[in-house]
C-alpha cells in the first residue's frame, strides 16, 4: 500500500521540485499573460516542464496554480475558469506522476496557492478574500491533489486568510503553510530575541477567531451574527470554531538565496514541533572582484539542501530561479544521505555457538593508538591519493613526511565524490614503501554494507590499523554525473560494525576468525550550525565504539575551544584539531563563499585580503601564519593536529608544524 504524503514527510527527508514560472519565462512566455491559464491553452508545456521534475527525482510536484485565485485571473478576463485552471493544473501534474510512480516510488501531487495582493486587501472584504481562496483551494481538492502548499506567505495574516479558506473548503484536508521571510528581519537592529519573538507569532498555533465563525457553514445563527453584534452564539459554529485546521508541516520558500535561507533554517527549526519544508531562490548575486557573480550553480544548492536537512528539515526543494537541472542534484544529494542517517544498521545477533572475543588493548593496535593511548602530542597531514596508478611521487611524499617526524598520513576516500586510485591501496603501499602509518578515511558512499565490510576486513590483512569513518560526501555534479550513492548506513553505524569484527563476529552474526585489530575514528565539525545535533551525534559515535575523533578544519579557534567546553566530560577521547593553511585570498574566499558552515572570520579574510595586494609568496606566508597561530591557540586543548596539504603541497604543511 502506498503511502500517504503525511505518511511520507515523517519517514524520510522529500524532495520538491523548483520554480515552475522559471521554467516558463525561459520557454519565451513573458509577464504580460496568465501563466495559470497556460494549463488550459498550453498544457504540453505545463506537462514538459512537470516531468522534467519529475526525471530529475523529485519526490513532489506542485501545481501550476499558484497564481489561479479568482482576483488574481480577474486582470486576465478569467475570473470564470476557476474551476477550470486548477483541476486542470491538477490533472496535468497527476497524469506526469503516474507515468514513473510506483508503490516505492510514490510521487505527490502538491496544489500551489499563491496569496493575496496588496490590491486585493485593499479593495474586498476579508470574507470576500477568505471565500476566492476557498474556491481555489476546492477546486484543488476535487481534482485529486495529495496535499495543498500556501506558498510565498507574506504575513500571519495572509496564513490566517489561508486556514480559514480551508476551513471553510476541506478542513479536514492536509496543507502546507510557507513563509516567504523578509530579509530584512535578519539585519541590525534586528536581534535574536526579536526574531525570536517574530518567529513565535508566525508559527504559533491557529486559534479561534470571529472571522473563523463568520465563515463557517451557514445557518441562521452565523447570518445574525453579521448583522448583529449582540446575537447569541451558535453551538454548531462554536465546534467549527474549536477545531480549526491546523498545517500539517510549516516551510519557508522564496526571499532568500541558499546561503541565507540556511542561517534562517537554524534558528526557526529550533522553534518549530511541526515539519519544517524549505525552498531557497536559486540565489542572488555577490560581488567579487568589481564582478557580479551568481553562487548558484545546481552543486551549490544541492549542498546547501543537505544542510538543512542536516539540521532537521522534513523536506526541501526550489523557488524562484532553479531548474530541473538544479533539483537533480539535490536529489542525489539528499536521498542517499538522508536515508544513510535515518536507517540505522542492523547487526545480526551471534549464533548460538558464536562467541565474541575480548578486544585487544588499544595501544597495541598501532603506533598512532599508542601515542594517543600515552597521552602524548601527534601530528598527521593530509593528503590526497593520484589518480592514476603511479604513485612514485605519492610515497615519496610519505617518506619524506616520516623524515620530518610526522606520524601518520591521513587519506581521503574519494574527497568531493572524485574518482581516484582505491585509498585502500595508496595507504597499504605508502605503509609497506614509505614506512609511515596511514589513517584510512572510509566513507559509507560508494559501497553497501556488505562491500565495506569485505573492505574492512582486507585493511586487517594489509596491516592497516588506523581508520576514520565519516558519512562521506554525496556524489556530486561533475565528470560522474551519473554515478550515484549507497549510503547504507552513516559513520555511527560504521563504529558499531567496526567495534563488532574487532570482537571477532562479522555483520551477519557469523565467526571471523581471527578478530580484526582496527583503531578506529570519526569526524566532527566545532563550527556547525546546529551545535547541539552535532554533539549529541559525536555522543553516539563515543557510545558506537570510536576512539579518537578528527575535526573539520578550524579557522576560528574560539570555535573549538567552546566546542569542547559544551561537550565537557562526555568528550572521552583523544582529539585531533584539523588545521587548513591557506595558500591565497582566493582560496580563502573559497573557504568562506562555498563551503556550507566554514567560519573564517572577518579578521582573517582581511589578512589574507592585505596580503594579495602584495604577492603570491605573502599570500601563501599569511596564510601559514595564521594556520601556526590557530594551533598555538588549541594545542592545549586537544591531542594532536592534522594539517591538511593544499593541492599536495606537503612543504606547505610542513612549515605549518614546524
Amino acid at each position: 500500500m502506498s503511502l500517504t504524503f503525511q505518511e511520507a514527510l515523517a519517514s524520510s527527508t522529500l524532495v520538491f521540485d523548483g520554480a515552475t514560472g522559471t521554467e516558463i519565462y525561459r520557454r519565451r512566455v513573458f509577464t504580460n499573460q496568465c501563466y495559470g491559464e497556460l494549463n488550459l491553452r498550453n498544457p504540453r508545456m505545463i506537462e514538459e516542464i512537470a516531468a522534467a521534475y519529475r526525471d530529475a527525482g523529485v519526490d513532489v510536484l506542485t501545481t501550476n496554480t499558484y497564481g489561479a485565485n479568482r482576483f488574481a485571473l480577474e486582470k486576465y478576463g478569467l475570473e470564470t475558469q476557476v474551476a477550470a485552471i486548477n483541476a486542470a493544473g491538477v490533472a496535468l501534474a497527476r497524469r506526469v506522476a503516474s507515468e514513473t510512480a510506483t508503490e516505492e516510488r510514490p510521487i505527490f501531487v502538491a496544489g500551489s496557492v499563491g496569496f493575496p495582493s496588496a490590491e486585493t486587501f485593499e479593495k474586498r472584504s476579508r470574507n470576500e478574500i477568505v471565500e476566492a481562496f476557498a474556491a481555489q483551494v476546492d477546486a484543488l481538492v476535487k481534482a485529486g491533489v495529495n496535499v495543498v502548499l500556501f506558498e510565498t506567505q507574506p504575513s500571519r495574516e495572509t496564513a490566517e486568510i489561508a486556514v480559514d479558506a480551508m476551513q471553510a473548503a476541506a478542513p479536514n484536508f492536509p496543507f502546507v503553510v510557507s513563509y516567504a521571510l523578509s530579509p530584512a528581519l535578519f539585519r541590525a537592529p534586528n536581534t535574536l530575541e526579536t526574531r525570536a519573538k517574530r518567529f513565535a507569532e508566525l508559527f504559533a498555533p491557529f486559534e479561534t477567531t470571529d472571522a473563523t465563525v463568520k465563515t463557517g457553514k451557514a445557518c441562521a445563527t452565523v447570518q445574525a451574527v453579521e448583522t448583529n453584534a449582540d446575537a447569541p452564539s451558535c453551538p454548531c459554529c462554536q465546534v467549527a470554531a474549536a477545531t480549526r485546521p491546523q498545517p500539517l508541516a510549516w516551510g519557508l520558500n522564496c526571499g532568500f538565496g541558499p546561503a541565507e535561507m540556511l542561517n534562517a533554517t537554524l534558528e526557526i527549526v529550533k522553534t518549530l514541533d511541526k515539519p519544517l519544508i524549505v525552498q531557497p531562490n536559486a540565489g542572488a548575486p555577490e560581488t567579487f572582484e568589481g564582478r557580479q557573480l551568481y553562487y548558484n550553480s545546481p552543486e551549490y544548492l544541492a549542498t546547501y539542501a543537505t544542510r538543512y536537512a542536516d539540521l532537521g528539515a522534513a523536506a526541501v526543494g526550489g523557488c524562484c530561479g532553479t531548474t530541473p537541472e538544479d533539483l537533480a542534484e539535490v536529489v542525489k544529494a539528499v536521498k542517499p544521505t538522508s536515508r544513510g542517517r535515518r536507517v540505522e544498521i542492523k547487526l545480526v545477533d551471534a549464533a548460538p555457538d558464536v562467541v565474541e572475543l575480548p578486544e585487544s588493548p588499544v595501544e597495541s593496535r598501532s603506533r598512532l593508538a599508542a601515542k594517543l593511548a600515552r597521552g602524548e602530542w601527534v601530528s598527521t597531514v593530509e593528503t590526497i591519493p593520484p589518480r592514476g596508478y603511479d604513485l612514485a611521487d605519492f610515497i615519496d611524499k610519505g617518506r619524506r613526511l616520516k623524515a620530518a617526524g610526522v606520524d601518520a598520513v591521513n587519506l581521503p576516500d574519494g574527497p568531493r565524490a572524485s574518482a581516484r586510485i582505491s585509498s585502500i591501496v595508496a595507504a597499504s603501499k605508502i605503509l609497506d614503501e614509505a614506512g609511515i602509518e596511514p589513517v584510512l578515511h572510509m566513507c559509507c558512499r560508494d559501497k553497501n554494507l556488505i562491500g565495506i565490510q569485505a573492505d574492512l576486513v582486507g585493511c586487517a590483512a594489509l596491516g592497516i590499523r588506523n581508520i576514520l569513518f565519516i558519512t562521506g560526501d554525496p556524489p556530486k555534479l561533475g565528470n560522474y554525473a551519473s554515478a550515484t550513492g549507497v549510503f547504507d548506513c552513516d559513520s555511527i553505524g560504521l563504529c558499531a560494525l567496526q567495534r563488532r569484527l574487532n570482537r571477532g563476529v562479522d555483520l551477519g552474526g557469523l565467526a571471523l576468525p581471527p578478530a580484526t585489530n582496527a583503531f578506529f575514528g570519526v569526524g566532527f565539525d566545532p563550527s556547525a550550525l546546529d551545535r547541539k545535533r552535532e554533539i549529541d551525534r559525536l555522543k553516539r559515535k563515543i557510545d558506537a565504539g570510536a576512539l579518537f575523533a578528527v575535526t573539520q578544519p578550524v579557522f576560528d579557534p574560539n570555535v573549538l575551544l567552546s566546542f569542547l567546553d559544551e561537550c565537557g566530560d562526555a568528550l572521552s577521547i583523544p582529539v585531533i584539531a584539523g588545521v587548513w593553511p591557506f595558500v591565497s585570498y582566493r582560496n580563502a574566499l573559497f573557504m568562506r563563499k562555498e563551503v556550507p558552515g566554514v567560519v573564517v572570520p572577518d579578521e582573517i579574510m582581511s589578512r589574507m585580503e592585505a596580503a594579495a595586494t602584495r604577492s603570491k609568496e605573502d599570500q601563501l606566508a599569511t596564510g601559514i601564519e595564521i594556520a601556526r597561530e590557530s594551533l598555538a591557540t588549541i594545542r592545549a586543548a586537544v591531542q594532536g593536529v592534522q594539517v591538511s596539504a593544499p593541492l599536495g603541497r606537503i612543504e606547505v604543511s610542513l612549515d605549518v608544524l614546524r
